[in-house]
This record gives structure tokens, sequence and C-alpha cells, in this order.
């Protein structure tokens, strides 16, 4: 069963992102399944740091934009919206290249506040961050 109030597709969610930070570092969402959202960011010129590792303020930008974008799925957005409250990351191993894949999913979702857990991992699944974002819904 899904836990999305909003029906939405991929290339709606994309479209969204348009002229946006989300699409200038090249953050693309792939996939919404029946409890979770998917998204790949690439690990460019765009997203690295000085020193060529994937800058972890890039895998906060990919944490937020999903878990931002999926709080809202969840809410009947005539009435309330979401809008991020606080953001953890802790940053588990290095990427250099390639792309990272996100994956998104509900720890809460309750009336006032919702909890998003989001993992990031590299071209080989390894688990390289994981962030947690708090959301509070406001209403309209």
């Amino acid at each position: 069963m899904s836990i999305w109030k909003n029906k939405a597709t991929v290339e709606v969610l994309n479209a969204g992102n348009k002229n946006t930070l989300v699409e200038l570092i090249g953050i693309e969402i792939t996939e919404i399944g029946a409890d979770y959202l998917k998204a790949t960011m690439p690990v460019d010129e765009r997203t690295k740091q000085p020193y060529g590792l994937l800058h972890g303020g890039a895998s906060a930008v990919l944490s937020e934009s999903l878990g931002s974008i999926a709080a809202n799925l969840c809410l009947d957005l005539n009435t309330h919206y979401a809008v991020g409250l606080e953001i953890s990351a802790t940053h588990l191993k290095s990427a250099t290249n390639g792309f990272v894949t996100a994956i998104c999913k509900a720890i809460k979702i309750g009336r006032k506040i919702q909890v998003w857990q989001t993992q990031l991992f590299n071209d080989e699944e390894q688990l390289i961050c994981d962030s947690k974002l708090t959301v509070v819904v406001i209403e309209r």
C-alpha cells in the first residue's frame, strides 16, 4: 500500500525541479516506490570539493531535496506543505566519480512533524552517507 497522498510521476517531479539547485547539480529522481523515493546525483565538478571528493554539502542537498519532496507527497497540498526543519548527515565513505544513488524512506509521518531517512550509495552499492531530515508541516 502506498504512503503517497499525491500521485506523481518521475517526469512531473523532475520537471518541478527545473531552474533550481536540484537541477543545477544534476539530481534526478529515478523511481517512486510504494514507500520510498530514489534519485541519482553525479559526482563531478558541480558536486566535488577541492580535494576531488564528493562534497558533504552536495550529499545534504540531495538528502534534503528528496526528503522534502517525499514529505510533500504525503500531504494535501491544498491545505498544508512541509519545509525542512533540521538535517543531519553522517559521511561514511567518500566518492570521487560516477554517481551516487539515494533512497529516501519515512521514519515518521505525523500531522505536524515528519522524519525521513536518506541513504546514499556509490556505484559499488556501498553506503557512503546516512542522513536524517526532519520537516515541519505548515498549514496554508
